[in-house]
């Protein structure tokens, strides 16, 4: 059995830009002390969500050096370390177990994509040039590969190869990986709209967009159903379902960067490619956002 890296609900936070798109740390900070303030679990920084594809090595290693120390061991701080080349990977590895990152979060390889065993081989390579626990993140709508459960089985016996972060959407698809690798390998929801079911087959939590907005319903939906309230969970779910999907109206990150601006915090603009969202979405997200009484 493999001690959890969290449980509960960890941000896979934003990265504030400034209006030249330079990073903005002030911002930044801001938001992990309120993130922490609100209940979350877990830092999950350079993530899909945190625009990490748009970085350059420079920035990333340097995100993550300012997530840990301005975190200062208050929760776990997850790194995004994927990369479609393995050394590529293994060198962003390196470089935020020196930053002090408790864990790692690896995509599958994009773009060349490859074979499960392919995939056995990039993670298996990777794992062992650490020490970190390595979460694998399952996207293939982004991706272009699935993580199937056999493959999640192999890879389950390596001793760093900690947890998944599912988001293929596909429960099936989560249950066979909660019957095959047990308590070898952790399971968090890749989806806030699935964050129930996913703890209902034994998920330890999940791995959040909308926490970056509602740290302590996210945080409360997981200790709620972990306390055995499941129809509170359940409830706080459903409540929270039609503001997941505007959050999800367009590519993330950009809608949740929208709902920040709208709320107030100076979440700054998305990088390019990703572009402003169209008026018709942006008035659905703020009408769920007038209804959950989230705008200033």
């Amino acid at each position: 059995m493999k001690t959890p890296i969290f449980t509960g609900a960890g941000v896979a936070i934003i990265t504030p830009m400034n209006s030249d798109f330079s990073i903005n740390y002030a911002a930044l900070g801001q938001l992990i002390d309120s993130q922490i303030a609100g209940g979350t679990d877990a830092i999950v920084i350079c993530g899909t969500t945190g625009e990490s594809a748009a970085m350059s090595p420079q920035e990333h290693t340097q995100a993550v050096a300012f997530a840990v120390e301005h975190t200062a061991g208050r929760v776990p701080v997850v790194a995004g370390a994927g990369s479609n080349n393995t050394a590529c990977a293994k060198q962003l590895s390196k470089e935020a177990k020196a930053a002090g990152a408790n864990a790692l979060l690896h995509v599958t390889p994009y773009y060349n994509k490859t074979s499960q065993a392919g995939l056995v081989r990039h993670f298996s390579e990777i794992a062992d040039t650490t020490d970190l626990p390595v979460i694998l993140y399952n996207v293939p709508s982004r991706t272009g590969v699935n993580i199937s459960p056999e493959t999640c089985l192999q890879l389950s016996k390596h001793p760093n190869i900690a947890a998944i972060k599912e988001a293929s959407g596909n429960i099936s698809q989560v249950a066979k990986i909660a019957q095959l690798c047990g308590d070898n390998l952790a399971i968090y929801s890749g989806n806030d709209d699935q964050i129930v079911p996913v703890l209902s087959l034994g998920g330890k939590g999940v791995i959040s967009v909308l926490s970056n907005v509602l740290p302590q319903e996210t945080h409360n939906i997981c200790q709620l159903y972990f306390e055995g309230k499941t129809q509170e969970s359940l409830a706080l779910q459903l409540k929270l379902l039609p503001f997941i999907n505007a959050l999800f109206s367009d590519v993330n990150p950009i809608p949740v960067k929208e709902a920040l601006n709208l709320a107030g915090f100076p979440a700054g603009p998305c990088r390019l490619p990703l572009v402003e969202m169209n008026p018709a979405q942006q008035k659905v997200l703020q009408c769920e956002m007038e209804r959950l009484g989230l705008l200033q």
